[in-house]
């Protein structure tokens, strides 16, 4: 309350009826005028008494909060008791009765079809030097750290670019010397009769040293790929098509896997411009990693929709999951899960969807499967037939 309506207070007894009624209708302005401030914030503010019931909640607090039994943004219970989220209501039911303050308490709330990540600070309400209350803060931090993430990526790539000339020329090089001259030695070995009764044994060391030479030489070229600029050569191009393709290619070794495999593709879906043998690298990718996700078999469902200006593919598995220190690395270089994997797979599918001017999420719990979500942009022939006039 301000200072003049304090001062009205104290001498409302003084007031003519018509004076105690401007001064009613005055003070509804304010209150209208200071509820339209709060629901215009983008951010979500929450304002609790003493005993935690909530007395204020604007629009954007009841948006990125799931709360239940409101009534005028008030609510006759604690504030944890009209959250249904359990993990939610823990964390504030201890914040609010210990009268802690918290800065930037990041919380994740998932629905059907989305995933918001939060920020939450709650700070204690002082009048007078006594706690009266709580005032909770919330921000919708999904697009921030999206955008984080991407940058992170981003500079991970361009870090490994600077690199590659030199291992072009300190690894892959004399990886190829190595494996020239294993091969002239076992020739050599072999003419002049020097093996003996440990031929066998020597065989077996010469093969075991070219297989590594070989996985070497993979790596380093996977390495290559992974930060050389692309040639795309782009045609227009049915992801349906694309799809149906790797699915046959790899279906018979899914089903060995106990990999059940499920194909949801819009009929109606347009095309768009890609470059074929970089997307099927993509999928089949993205297909490997699911099958290594479920080893003990489980479902697999690829879907296509079409989204306004877009195209959305879904690759969803029924694995083991992915824990959220692991999802905010998972695009990295080098990064893996897998005893046996490079960590380049993932970085390979982020550089060429990105090189085709589009995206790439994902959406992962520990338990509760994976799902990488892309978006492509559509091949729009109204924006094709405006280049072809220009030139």
């Amino acid at each position: 309350m301000t200072g003049f309506y304090r001062r009205a207070l104290s001498r409302i007894n003084r007031f003519t009826e018509e004076q105690c009624r401007e001064l009613a209708v005055s003070a509804a302005d304010e209150i209208l005028r200071l509820e339209t401030v709060l629901d215009s914030l983008p951010s979500g503010i929450l304002v609790c008494d003493e005993k935690h019931f909530l007395l204020l909640a604007n629009k954007s607090a009841r948006r990125l909060l799931p709360l239940s039994h409101l009534s005028g943004g008030r609510s006759d219970d604690p504030l944890w008791e009209i959250i249904p989220d359990d993990n939610i209501a823990s964390f504030f039911r201890s914040i609010l009765q210990n009268n802690e303050k918290v800065t930037e308490q990041e919380m994740e709330i998932k629905g059907r079809g989305f995933r918001l990540l939060l920020s939450v600070s709650v700070h204690p309400l002082v009048e007078k030097r006594r706690i009266t209350g709580s005032l909770v803060y919330i921000e919708d931090i999904t697009e921030k750290r999206s955008r984080e993430i991407r940058l992170h990526r981003a500079e991970n790539l361009a870090s490994l670019t600077t690199l590659a000339a030199g291992v072009a020329h300190e690894i892959k090089n004399p990886l190829g010397a190595i494996s020239i001259h294993l091969q002239l030695m076992q020739k050599i070995i072999a003419k002049n009769g020097q093996y003996g009764t440990t031929g066998g044994k020597i065989d077996k060391y010469f093969n075991i040293l070219n297989e590594e030479v070989d996985r070497l030489n993979r790596i380093v070229v996977d390495f290559l790929f992974a930060v050389r600029p692309m040639t795309l050569e782009l045609r227009e191009a049915d992801i349906n098509t694309i799809i149906t393709e790797v699915a046959e290619f790899i279906r018979a070794e899914l089903e060995q896997n106990n990999v059940r495999l499920l194909l949801e593709l819009d009929e109606k879906l347009p095309p768009a411009l890609i470059d074929e043998r970089y997307m099927k690298q993509v999928f089949l990718n993205l297909v490997k990693n699911a099958q290594a996700a479920m080893p003990s078999g489980g479902l697999l469902t690829i879907a296509t929709m079409p989204s306004g200006s877009d195209i959305r593919i879904s690759v969803a598995d029924t694995g083991t999951g992915i824990n959220a220190e692991a999802l905010r690395k998972i695009f990295e270089p080098y990064y893996t899960t897998r005893e046996n994997g490079t960590g380049l797979g993932l970085t390979l599918v982020y550089k060429i969807i990105k090189e085709h001017r589009g995206d790439i999420s994902v959406d992962s719990g520990e338990g509760e499967g994976t799902d990488f979500e892309i978006s492509l942009p559509v091949c729009r022939k109204e924006l094709r037939q405006i280049g072809y006039n220009e030139e």
